[in-house]
């Protein structure tokens, strides 16, 4: 058993609880860095998607999971993201590490625009806005096609840094080290926006707005921050999207994607940052899982080549449903309880992890 103790408000929100929780991070960082040499290269794309899609994953965590605004419209904030890189490398001449980060500022700041109108929305009318938002952006590609390429599409230029090039199919392991060094750098940004006053603000506003507003927390403002910073991380996510995939249209970012999204965090654990590497390896691995599955399946029968349209998403859909039925915590959320089971045996009980209304009786019906 582990006891830690907090004798101090900084013990409270340290980067790592203990020692040892550093450790396995640092080892896993470790393994990390390391996987190049261990894997071939379909697998370090797989694993370079992998990090696209936890990016993204956190930039939705960041809203939905940790301020408890419901969002279905992150595919635009990836298009917006995407667009951006490639527009201020072609047409300004700005480098990757500058075009990069301003991507997702512009992606931010289009966020920020967003959220004004929309700041006293709840629950389903929030996610019918976004959704309708996501639904526009396909339009709004099609229309800026001077700048855009509108269905032709646009080919976003390969990395290059200090005169290293970075490119999918050419040099698979620079970029995946690359995009690893991006992961690492949100993530450490990540925990200390929850570290900090603000995010501790969004945590209130996720529990209870009645309650944040009588602390003294500026709700309008707290969600346009949460908002803007929850988009930015996305739109980052989308320039790197836009590098690895070589080429994206309107069509690309669709309404799918941010259901996707969506689900991903629900099906890893939402309102842990854990949960959105989780739901990003399931939802990288798990058409691979069932194409080998089923190839397997097929040469051990003896038969001809087997193909089942939507099996991928209709599996993916038995998985999400299960998961909220017997686990809304997320795989992560399982994960932590049987950890706490080992850790208090023989003193765990059920009822330590029975679920709490977050809500006030005043706001139920909000």
């Amino acid at each position: 058993m582990r006891i830690v103790f907090k004798t101090s408000y900084d013990s409270d929100i340290r980067m790592f609880k203990h020692g040892w929780h550093a450790f396995w991070y640092m080892a896993l960082l470790a393994l990390a860095i390391a996987l190049p040499f261990l894997v071939g290269e379909f697998w370090l794309g797989e694993f370079t998607s992998m990090l696209i899609w936890s990016v993204a994953g956190m930039g939705l965590m960041l809203l939905v999971g940790h301020t408890g605004l419901a969002s279905l419209g992150h595919a635009a904030f990836l298009a917006v993201g995407a667009y951006a890189n490639v527009l201020l490398q072609q047409k300004l001449g700005l480098p990757f590490l500058v075009s990069l980060p301003l991507a997702g500022v512009i992606a931010g700041l289009v966020g920020m625009l967003i959220a004004i109108p929309t700041t006293k929305l709840h629950g389903i009318y929030m996610a019918i806005a976004t959704m309708a938002i996501s639904i526009l952006t396909e339009d709004i590609i099609v229309i800026l096609e001077p700048w855009t390429g509108g269905v032709a599409g646009v080919f976003p230029p390969d990395i290059e840094i200090f005169g290293y090039g970075f490119n999918r199919y050419l040099n698979i392991t620079g970029m995946y080290w690359l995009y690893l060094g991006i992961t690492v750098l949100i993530v450490l940004a990540y925990k200390n926006i929850l570290r900090s006053p603000l995010g501790r603000s969004f945590g209130a506003v996720r529990d209870s707005e009645i309650s944040a507003q009588a602390m003294g927390i500026n709700l309008p403002r707290t969600r346009t921050l949460a908002f803007a910073l929850s988009c930015a991380i996305t739109g980052i996510a989308g320039a790197m999207m836009g590098h690895f995939s070589g080429i994206f249209n309107n069509e690309t970012f669709n309404i799918v994607i941010s259901i996707t999204l969506l689900l991903m965090i629900v099906v890893g654990g939402i309102g842990f940052i854990q949960g959105a590497f989780i739901g990003a390896f399931i939802i990288t691995f798990l058409p691979l899982g069932i194409s080998f599955g089923r190839d397997a399946i097929v040469s051990i029968m003896g038969g001809g080549g087997m193909a089942i349209p939507g099996l991928e998403s209709g599996l993916f859909g038995a998985i999400v449903i299960a998961v909220i039925i017997f686990e809304p915590a997320g795989l992560y959320g399982r994960w932590l309880k049987i950890r706490t089971y080992f850790e208090l045996f023989p003193f765990y009980r059920r009822d330590m992890f029975k679920r709490q209304k977050s809500y006030l009786k005043t706001e139920r019906m909000r």
